[in-house]
């Protein structure tokens, strides 16, 4: 059976910022010296982050949607077109190779979209596909990389996954409330991209065997990104970790056995940073050692949550520093809006 596997990885990030200077710099400005902010800011377990605009050097909270969307076609593309031809470079390909991009964003839209923007700057084939996922959130990359296999085992082409987050322009005006302030204190810009070939041609590469999916729409307004005259806005329950918590271990354990494979198997973890308690809650109820999670939570420290960028950057991380070997299994896991539990089993080839 012809199966699809990860061959190559590739990111772009725009400058980076500390944590700490942004603080004092902008936001104990902009949240009114608010002590509630602060220890929000100051637990957020990130110390630096990474913006196309940073609020250190440009204030957007009172731009239009308009405006926003104008700048989200001034950095996209770029970072994207970075992230794929870093991508194809590391699998040992070229753009005459792809037969499909994907890409998965929430932060901007326009028409032509950035499919057809990157299609033009990468050169890519006349007869390539293009699909473009929007608006799913933190976890688009997951069931795009299911469609994204699809498409290889469907047609034995190469393709190429991209997401492109740019939350840094979506700033939003001075409040009160407390999911905006820690909104505020976790997101951050990337663009990651991964490609995939058909299995059965030779090299190494984490093989796709299998996804899942579940949505707990009972909890559907504990995460809300809405578009506003303002920008998109983030809302967030705190009761977030608990719900998703409820739902972690019998989605695992289900994509898991399958393959006759329980938690204690896997061999890499690449799960979403949300946050610390969303890492704090997938390591208690999948019963992980305390060291299971350090590639998560070194992309939360590094880098922010750049939503569904992030999960990928997390699969780049464990792949260069995870000690893994041929054989080993490997689960992504990302969370989002519905609220939504996606997760992939991969094998290391």
């Amino acid at each position: 059976m012809v199966t699809a596997r990860v061959t190559g990885v590739g990111t772009a990030l725009p400058p980076a910022f500390d944590q700490e200077e942004v603080w004092e710099g902008y936001f104990r400005a902009h949240f009114g010296g608010s002590r509630v902010a602060e220890r929000i800011f100051r637990g957020s377990g990130v110390d630096r982050r990474h913006a196309v605009v940073s609020p250190l050097d440009e204030d957007l909270s009172g731009e239009s949607t308009g405006v926003r969307m104008l700048r989200y076609e001034e950095h996209a593309p770029a970072l994207g077109h970075a992230a794929v031809t870093a991508a194809l470079a590391s699998a040992g390909l070229t753009t005459a190779d792809v037969g499909q991009l994907t890409i998965a964003s929430c932060t901007g839209y326009t028409a032509p979209g950035l499919d057809v923007r990157l299609a033009a700057s990468l050169d890519l084939p006349v007869d390539a596909r293009r699909l473009l996922v929007g608006h799913m959130g933190c976890y688009a990359a997951l069931p795009a990389l299911a469609a994204t296999t699809d498409y290889v085992v469907a047609h034995r082409r190469p393709a190429v996954l991209l997401c492109v987050e740019l939350t840094s322009l979506h700033l939003q005006p001075p409040t009160a409330d407390p999911s905006q302030v820690v909104s505020h204190a976790l997101f951050s810009d990337a663009a990651a991209a991964i490609v995939l070939q058909p299995g059965d041609e030779p090299g190494g590469g984490l093989e796709v065997l299998g996804t899942t999916t579940l949505t707990d729409t009972t909890a559907q307004d504990h995460m809300t990104w809405r578009v506003t005259d303002l920008g998109f806005r983030m809302e967030l329950s705190p009761r977030v970790p608990d719900v998703l918590g409820k739902h972690v271990r019998p989605a695992v354990e289900d994509l898991l056995g399958g393959y006759g494979l329980v938690p204690s198997d896997v061999r890499g973890w690449a799960v979403h940073p949300g946050g610390p308690r969303i890492l704090d809650t997938t390591e208690q109820e999948l019963d992980l050692s305390a060291d299971a999670l350090a590639h998560s939570r070194r992309v939360l420290r590094e880098h922010g949550n750049c939503s569904s960028a992030t999960v990928l950057l997390v699969l780049d991380e464990l792949l260069a520093r995870g000690g893994l070997r041929p054989g080993d299994p490997v689960v992504a896991m990302a969370f989002g809006p519905g609220l939504t539990l996606c997760a992939a089993l991969l094998r290391v080839t």
